[in-house]
């Protein structure tokens, strides 16, 4: 119980308590004057009467705003979730237009890998070629050089031996 409800609570046993002390009181007829003229009436149960009309007035005001703000609320709870789903969805669109952006930068990058791939291949094939024409060239230019010396050796007169085994004088 919140101190305001106990506050109006303690309020209220205060004026029962005093009502029933002074019933007789209260119960005693007065003249008293309405305006335009006079009656005579017990005071003091028409002003606890009009009290207590003010208390039902007040506490059907209290229920009154009570459900306004209820309501309201729960219009402003189901707006907040319009809008909540609203941005959720957004969001997700958001993500997949990231995600799409990055699979296409994805797939440029890798196209362009391949292509670098392919092209890095073709120039080793290349190369491959080019040593593999170089090394014949090579051959075959130390396959003539063999023959040249050859032929220079198949057109000298034999050579005479030198005594002890040794190389023939220069020519």
């Amino acid at each position: 119980m919140g101190l305001r409800t106990a506050v109006l609570l303690v309020v209220v046993l205060l004026i029962a308590a005093l009502a029933a002390l002074n019933w007789s009181l209260l119960a005693t007829p007065t003249a008293m004057s309405i305006g335009f003229m006079q009656v005579t009436a017990p005071l003091g149960l028409i002003m606890l009467g009009l009290t207590a009309l003010l208390g039902i007035f007040f506490v059907a005001y209290v229920v009154y705003l009570q459900t306004t703000v209820l309501l309201e609320t729960r219009r402003h709870t189901k707006e907040m979730q319009a809008q909540r789903d609203l941005a959720d969805r957004a969001e997700a669109s958001r993500f997949t237009e990231l995600r799409n952006f990055l699979e296409a930068q994805e797939n440029a990058h890798m196209s362009r890998n391949a292509e670098r791939h392919a092209a890095l291949l073709a120039r080793v094939e290349q190369l491959e070629t080019m040593i593999k024409v170089r090394s014949d060239q090579t051959d075959n230019t130390l396959a003539a050089h063999i023959g040249q010396l050859e032929d220079r050796f198949d057109r000298r007169p034999p050579a005479v031996m030198a005594p002890g085994g040794g190389m023939p004088p220069p020519v």
